[in-house]
């Protein structure tokens, strides 16, 4: 079973796709704010606009490398969309452009788990039973609640991050270990995919961009990604300044109260849309 086929396969099990709901976006003082580490940012030129992408190694560390490797090197620079599903993703990455190819980077095992030590830069917003919901940057992860943390060799609960609009995650065929440079953005929430895709970031600015991407399977005269880079190697001139909303912050803590009341029983994680700032180069 080939990349593009499996992962068609996976759609037909989905659970009812959630929409996203835009958040408020409160005022905020420069203390509530973070600048996005460069060299763990991902911006993705395309035929319909620039996403940016904040890579999360803590939950995908050798998958963060290979992408930062192949970007490096210019291999996505060009490749087309070949399979955009409006209701699901943007999937891209073959160098052949078909779905069936991949680099000639190995394969990688998959990382659709991580161990969380309770306090590392997990941000909860809801603790539904024996659960939390929250953020690691800004991708939305499911976790055991810390209290299980006690009772593990390893003093850490096992946690993996969730399908929302925009999460980033690695294609791969019937293998769980098969990814290798092909990956999709979604373009809508699709819980049914965690645990058996690896996510690597999200996409923070231009989930616009990733939605007004021609659809199809083929797509007929598909977009592109025209050129794809780490933020810093960018030229200080062309390079911008991306912050976001500080999940240790008060603002990011009235932001979650403020969703949480207007969706009520109906409250998602892929509800919190963390509002950002690009400023561009001086």
């Amino acid at each position: 079973m080939t990349l593009r086929s499996f992962l068609l396969a996976a759609s037909f099990t989905a659970l009812t796709a959630v929409g996203a709901h835009a958040a408020p976006r409160p005022t905020a003082a420069a203390a509530d704010w973070r600048t996005l580490d460069p060299e763990n940012t991902l911006v993705i030129d395309t035929t319909k606009g620039r996403v940016i992408v904040e890579m999360t190694p803590e939950l995908a560390p050798a998958h963060v490398a290979q992408i930062k490797a192949l970007a490096r090197a210019h291999v996505y620079d060009g490749l087309v969309f070949f399979r955009v599903n409006d209701r699901f993703m943007a999937q891209t990455g073959d160098p052949d452009n078909t779905g069936e190819g991949g680099s000639k980077l190995p394969n990688l095992r998959a990382e659709f788990t991580f161990r969380r030590a309770p306090g590392s830069g997990f941000a909860p917003v809801a603790r539904p039973m024996g659960l939390e919901l929250g953020l690691v940057r800004s991708t939305p992860v499911v976790s055991q609640d810390d209290s299980y943390a006690t009772a593990t060799p390893d003093g850490k609960v096992s946690a993996w991050a969730t399908y929302c609009p925009g999460v980033a995650g690695m294609a791969r065929d019937a293998n769980d270990d098969s990814a290798n440079s092909q990956f999709f953005i979604m373009r809508q929430a699709y819980p049914s995919l965690d645990k058996r895709y690896t996510v690597w970031g999200r996409a923070v600015s231009g989930l616009e961009a990733v939605r007004a991407i021609k659809t199809g399977e083929p797509v007929v005269d598909p977009d592109k990604m025209t050129k794809v880079q780490m933020l810093a190697d960018m030229p200080a001139a062309e390079r911008p300044t991306v912050r976001i909303m500080d999940t240790a912050g008060p603002a990011f803590a009235k932001l979650v109260r403020e969703v949480r009341a207007r969706r009520g029983a109906d409250f998602s994680i892929c509800d919190i849309d963390l509002p950002v700032q690009i400023e561009a180069p001086q």
